[in-house]
C-alpha cells in the first residue's frame, strides 16, 4: 500500500475519481511553496495556543468532535464510498469507530498524560511530565480515509501537539471534511491543516524546523524515503508499513468458525487492509476440509456497487492498484500455485476484481512474499504446528497475525514465537483504541493507540526536585 507517490510524472493536482464508475469527483491543486509557508506559520501559531490550553478544554473539544462526526455521518460515509469504494455500510462503521475512539481518548487520555510520580530514595520529589513536542506531519493512506487519520491525530493532539495531514491524493475530500470538523469542534484554526503537495515539498516540510516529527502509514518504499529524510533532520518518525499477516489454523481448531472468520479477515474492505489476513497457513490434517469450506464461502461473496447493501465487496480504490494485484496473481500462478477461484479483473467500468483463492502457495511466490493489497487469499499447507510457525515467520513483514486452536495455553506459547506486532487467538486482527497497533521487521516501528500511542509523540520530561533543608 502506498500513501506517498514515487512517480516522477505525478501531476500538479491531486485527483479523486469514483473507483466504482471511473468518474472524476474533484481535483485539488498542489499548494505552492508560499502557500505551504503560510500553512506552517498558521499551524505554529495554533500550536502555541493549543499547548497552553487546559486539558479540560481540550477534552471538551474532543467530545464535540465525536458528536460532529456522528451528526455528519452520512456526509463522511458518502465521501469514503465515493472516493475509495468502501461499501456504504462499512463506511458508516468507520465513522462510528472514529467517534467512539475520540470519546475513549477524551475519557482516558488525561490520566494517561498526567504527571507520573517516581519514588526515589530520600525526600526528593520526582515526576515525569508528558509534554507536547510540536507539530507532527502525518502521511496517511486512502484505505481508511477517516480512521487512519483519527487514530493518529487523536492521540497526537490531545497532548498539545499540532497536526499537519498529507493525505492520499484520491481522498482529499475526506481530508478537508475532517479539517472542517476539527474547526467546528472548537480546535484552534490551523491546528489541523491539510498539505496538498508533491514528494519534494513533503521532504522539505519534514526538514522544516516547524515540524517536530513525522508519522506515516504506507508502503515500505514510501516509509524508507520519509524515515531517511526525518533521520537526516534528526527527527522522530513512526512507520506502519503494511503486512502479509499469517492466519494459522492448527489441526484442533474449530474449522467452521475459522472459515467464517477467514473470509471476513481477508475480504473486508475488498482486501485493502494492512492488518488483513493474507497468508492462510493450514495444518495438513484439516487442510482439505478448510480449503473446501473456505472456497465455498468465498463464492457466496457479492461484488458490485458499494452503495448497494446487498454487496459484500466494492471496487478496488484505483485501476493501477488492481493491475498491480493482478500481476501478483499471475506471477504466483506462473511459479506453480493453483487457482481455485477468481483470478480475473471484472469487465466494465470501475476497478473491480474477482474474489480470488490461490492454493499451493509457497515461499518465493509473490502472494507469499509480498503484500497483496486486494481480494486475494493465498493458502499454504503446513506439515505441523512447528512448520506453521516457521512459515508464518518466513516474511519480511511483521504487523499482525491470527492463530486458531482450542488449546489456549499452547496458543499463548506459540504467540510469543510469532514475529509480529500483534497476535489474535481465535480471532482476526483489528484495531481498538485500548490496544496498541504497530509492527516489527519491515512492517515499521512505533505504536499508535492505547497509552503507548498517547505518549508516542511527547517529551517524557523528568523533573527532579531536591529537598533543601
Amino acid at each position: 500500500m502506498s500513501s506517498l507517490s514515487t512517480n516522477p510524472s505525478t501531476p500538479a493536482v491531486a485527483t479523486s475519481r469514483n473507483p466504482a464508475t471511473g468518474e472524476l469527483i474533484a481535483t485539488y491543486p498542489y499548494q505552492t511553496q508560499s502557500e505551504v509557508e503560510c500553512l506552517l506559520d498558521m499551524n505554529a501559531a495554533a500550536f502555541r495556543l493549543w499547548r497552553g490550553t487546559p486539558m479540560r478544554e481540550r477534552v471538551t473539544a474532543y467530545r464535540r468532535l465525536a458528536a460532529i462526526m456522528r451528526e455528519r455521518s452520512e456526509l463522511f460515509a458518502g465521501l469514503i464510498t465515493a472516493e475509495m469504494g468502501k461499501t456504504l455500510i462499512a463506511a458508516r462503521a468507520e465513522v462510528e469507530k472514529c467517534a467512539a475512539t475520540l470519546e475513549w481518548i477524551a475519557e482516558n487520555g488525561p490520566a494517561i498524560l498526567a504527571d507520573e510520580p517516581v519514588n526515589v530514595q530520600g525526600e526528593d520529589q520526582v515526576h515525569v511530565s508528558f509534554l507536547p513536542i510540536g507539530t507532527i506531519l502525518a502521511v496517511m493512506p486512502w484505505n481508511f480515509p477517516l480512521w487512519q487519520v483519527i487514530r493518529a491525530s487523536g492521540p497526537i493532539m490531545l497532548s498539545g501537539n499540532g497536526f499537519m495531514l498529507k493525505h492520499a491524493p484520491n481522498v482529499m475530500g475526506s481530508a478537508y471534511a475532517l479539517q472542517d470538523a476539527y474547526e467546528a469542534a472548537g480546535f484552534p484554526k490551523g491546528l489541523f491543516v491539510n498539505l496538498v503537495a508533491d514528494n519534494d515539498t513533503v521532504a522539505r516540510t519534514i526538514e522544516d524546523p516547524r515540524i517536530a516529527a513525522v508519522t506515516l502509514t504506507g508502503s515500505m518504499r514510501a516509509g524508507s524515503a520519509v524515515a531517511a529524510t526525518a533521520g537526516r533532520a534528526l527527527k522522530k518518525s513512526l512507520l506502519e508499513l503494511g503486512g502479509a499477516d499469517a492466519f494459522i489454523v492448527l489441526a484442533d481448531a474449530n474449522i467452521d468458525l475459522a472459515v467464517k472468520a477467514a473470509v471476513e479477515a481477508r475480504f473486508q474492505n475488498s482486501g485493502q487492509v494492512c492488518l488483513a489476513a493474507k497468508r492462510f497457513i493450514i495444518e495438513q490434517p484439516i487442510a482439505e476440509e478448510f480449503t473446501r469450506k473456505f472456497v465455498a464461502a468465498v463464492k457466496q461473496l457479492k461484488v458490485g456497487n458499494p452503495l448497494d447493501s446487498g454487496n459484500n465487496l466494492g471496487p478496488m480504490a484505483r485501476g493501477d492498484l488492481r493491475d498491480e494485484l493482478h500481476g501478483q496473481v499471475q506471477r504466483t500462478l506462473a511459479a506453480g500455485a493453483k487457482l481455485l477461484l477468481g483470478g480475473n479483473k471484472i469487465d466494465g467500468p470501475g476497478s473491480f476484481y474477482e474474489p480470488t483463492v490461490l492454493a499451493d502457495v509457497a515461499p518465493g511466490m509473490a502472494a507469499f512474499d509480498e503484500e497483496t493489497f486486494g481480494p486475494v487469499a493465498a493458502i499454504t499447507v503446513a506439515d505441523s504446528a512447528e512448520h506453521a510457525i516457521v512459515l508464518a515467520n518466513t516474511s519480511d513483514y511483521g504487523l499482525g497475525g491470527s492463530l486458531w486452536t482450542q488449546d489456549i495455553e499452547r496458543a499463548q506459547r506459540i504467540a510469543r514465537r510469532l514475529e509480529t506486532g500483534g497476535v489474535f487467538i481465535n480471532g482476526f486482527p483489528a484495531t481498538n483504541a485500548r490496544i496498541p497497533v504497530g509492527g516489527v521487521k519491515k512492517s515499521g516501528y512505533g505504536r499508535e493507540l492505547s497509552h503507548f500511542g498517547l505518549r508516542e509523540f511527547t517529551n517524557a520530561q523528568a523533573v527532579w526536585a531536591k529537598s533543601i533543608d
